[in-house]
């Protein structure tokens, strides 16, 4: 309740805080996925745009890099998703990292997957032990954060995970980050970032926001995604869903400026917008706050 009722006042933000968000904003990560709609997403990326790209359980891993590759050789800055459990045994970890390391990627984005029948690894920490003995070439790997919980696991597995998935990059002497999941409750979001930094999480943090997308493509690809508790969220805030409702799209504006008091001093460096592949309006969004 009392998260709920904090975000409901009127936020104050103060010069800092507003110059970091719109930093945030500058040198957000665009996610893109594998489908007949990626062509138009990235005709619409601004030139030089960090670019998150998604494994598809349906097009396999091979699509992922050969996209990847395409977004560099463009002069963007990708980052490939690679799924554990869509991994089927250790030698395919070492033929990743030969890529990894020929390809020139220099950042990789780690998850479990949602594959029901998982190869060699059902979870994301035994992917990365065998991964980390590889010559792969990074300088740098993200991890999977959950504000909002999974529905398949346990919230206590999933902080040992990410704790865990912390200590492994450490060792290896790797630079990394945890991105969160998308979620639209602020004081959910804040509430879960401070217990974790309490109980020790020193990874920066991406965010993880809805990008500026059609209100029925949120609808449905969020339910999809298994981020319903979040869009329930949505339906109970009266403000957030009156604005929702007489929009044709959404605009993640109201939860960062909900955030904006703590996003420096939690250490969240970065923004990973989920575009649905709508990459347009969102760059628009973008551009928009260059301007402010």
């Amino acid at each position: 309740m009392g998260s709920r009722l904090r975000f409901r006042t009127l936020v104050s933000e103060s010069l800092g805080a507003r110059l970091h968000r719109l930093e945030l904003i500058a040198g957000l990560t665009f996610e893109v996925i594998p489908l007949k709609s990626l062509e138009g997403a990235i005709e619409s990326l601004p030139e030089g745009s960090t670019v998150s790209v998604t494994a598809s359980p349906v097009k396999g891993q091979e699509a992922t890099c050969e996209i990847t590759e395409r977004l560099m050789a463009l002069g963007h800055m990708a980052i490939p998703h690679v799924s554990a459990r869509l991994v089927p045994d250790r030698a395919r970890v070492v033929e990743l990292a030969g890529w990894l390391r020929s390809a020139g990627v220099s950042t990789m984005f780690l998850v479990g997957g949602d594959v029901e029948s998982p190869g060699a690894y059902s979870d994301a920490a035994s992917f990365l032990r065998d991964l980390l003995e590889c010559d792969h070439g990074l300088t740098t790997i993200g991890v999977t954060a959950y504000p909002h919980g999974h529905p398949l696991i346990d919230d206590s597995v999933l902080h040992e995970a990410l704790h865990t998935k912390q200590a492994l990059l450490a060792e290896a002497g790797l630079q990394g980050y945890c991105s969160t999941q998308m979620c639209f409750d602020p004081g959910r979001i804040e509430d879960w970032l401070r217990a974790e930094r309490a109980s020790g999480l020193t990874l920066p943090v991406h965010l993880g926001i809805s990008g500026v997308v059609e209100r029925t493509k949120l609808l449905t690809m969020g339910a999809r995604l298994g981020v319903g508790p979040s869009l329930r969220y949505l339906r109970k805030n009266r403000a957030a869903i009156m604005k929702l409702m007489t929009s044709p799209n959404y605009s993640p504006d109201h939860l960062l400026t909900a955030l904006s008091p703590s996003l420096e001093e939690l250490d969240v460096t970065g923004l990973h917008v989920f575009t649905f592949n709508q990459v347009g309006a969102t760059a628009s969004w973008q551009a928009s706050h260059r301007r402010h």
